[in-house]
């Protein structure tokens, strides 16, 4: 039996709420598959476009009651995980009673801490909500001179704020209580909500978005995990993506992941925090792999027949 994290793409899970309830039953199938086949799962989940449709659903409602009260990502965060997490909860537990496998599922709202100090609330990266064409974005940007639009890997312009980087998470006890009695934990939602520690050995809420993929890898390292799937929207990991001459790749060493990243083939809003999360996980323990490949095939990455297999080497 291994022990797994599987971290869902926010995009991956649909762009409004009957895209999710679809993609999330979907989700629910692979992942009681890997149960049934006697590993032990543990999920986290990206929220990039529904926490960008929550903060915007709540910025209308405070321009229509004329309040100048705003909300913080954190709060949004903290949203997104209790929704997303209850949409994998009904679809889960469904699936699991279909299977007729007596295992129970829950969702932890998760703070993960970060460095106040890190270098990213100077330079916001990571995108949330929907995608706009450049005109509508240097719009936005003309009204609003406070916020960064940037285009998003040929898919349109989003929003981007900071994004720091995961550090430790905050209820990883509750999260190994619970798995160690052999249930299924949704946590680290969004990345979790990003918090920093206070003086009294207490933690504040800082506005910023963590990106899941590296949080992931932060749960699986916590939590001893044998593998880490990421799963996004595509089957492999390519370089020249998008190119004529597009390459995909069935393996990766950490030595030529790293080669990749630091070359530039991976977009920094999309897969090289993938790559990177990768990266940090199998590095961090003998034997473990990490796997990026689509919802669909996470079965058949695990056996080799497709996705992009990230393994400890040195060629």
């Amino acid at each position: 039996m291994a022990k797994i994290v599987v971290a869902l793409g926010g995009n991956a899970l649909g762009n409004n709420p009957f895209e999710q309830k679809k993609c999330i039953s979907q989700a629910a199938r692979v992942i009681v598959s890997f149960i049934k086949a006697g590993h032990q799962v543990m999920i986290s989940h990206g929220n990039g476009p529904q926490v960008g449709m929550i903060q915007l659903a709540f910025e209308k409602l405070l321009d229509i009651e004329d309040s100048d009260a705003p909300m913080d990502l954190s709060d949004y965060t903290a949203m997104s995980q209790g929704y997303i997490g209850f949409h994998l909860q009904l679809e889960i537990k469904r699936e699991l009673l279909k299977q007729a496998l007596p295992i129970e599922t829950g969702t932890i709202i998760t703070q993960v801490v970060v460095d106040k100090e890190d270098l990213a609330f100077e330079n916001p990266t990571k995108p949330i909500g929907k995608h706009y064409d450049k005109e509508e974005a240097l719009k936005i940007m003309n009204e609003h001179p406070n916020e960064v639009f940037v285009e998003d890997a040929g898919r349109g312009w989003r929003k981007v704020v900071p994004s720091p980087k995961p550090m430790e998470i905050v209820e990883i006890h509750s999260i190994e209580e619970i798995v160690n009695r052999g249930h299924v934990v949704i946590s680290c939602g969004g990345g979790g909500i990003p918090v920093v520690e206070g003086e009294n050995g207490d933690y504040q809420p800082i506005s910023a978005v963590i990106d899941k993929d590296l949080a992931s890898a932060i749960l699986a390292k916590q939590i001893n995990a044998d593998y880490l799937f990421v799963l996004t929207a595509v089957d492999r990991v390519a370089l020249n993506f998008g190119k004529p001459n597009q390459k995909e790749l069935s393996e990766l060493t950490v030595n030529q992941a790293k080669k990749y990243c630091k070359e530039g083939h991976f977009a920094s809003g999309s897969m090289l925090p993938k790559v990177e999360a990768a990266i940090e996980f199998v590095e961090s323990g003998i034997d473990r792999k990490a796997f990026i490949c689509s919802l669909e095939k996470a079965m058949q990455a695990m056996d080799g027949l497709t996705g992009t297999q990230i393994i400890n080497g040195t060629y």
